[in-house]
């Protein structure tokens, strides 16, 4: 009989054991971790908060430096383009 105890406590302890496997589990999928897609936009959210937005008048100043610095590339460019092809009309002779 002593042996007949011994494996019904052996089997209700594996029970024992296999059923907090199958809760564990259970209480995995419970607690989901966030889909990436949902993770990425929290993470989103957050930097756009970080943002330092520039005042209307840095805008504007920022605005106005770089066509200051378009127009006065386009006169470089130009100058150079006329005169090689000042340069070249005079080495063809036309």
């Amino acid at each position: 009989m002593k042996k007949d105890q011994i494996d019904v406590s052996q089997s209700s302890t594996e029970e024992k054991k296999s059923a907090k496997k199958t809760d564990s589990k259970k209480s995995a999928k419970a607690v989901k971790k966030p889909s990436k897609i949902k993770k990425f936009f929290k993470d989103l959210k957050s930097e756009v908060k970080k943002i330092v937005w520039p005042t209307k008048k840095q805008v504007l100043n920022n605005t106005g430096v770089v066509l200051i610095a378009m127009a006065i590339t386009a006169l470089f460019i130009g100058g150079v383009d006329l005169g090689l092809k000042s340069l070249l009309d005079l080495v063809l002779k036309r």
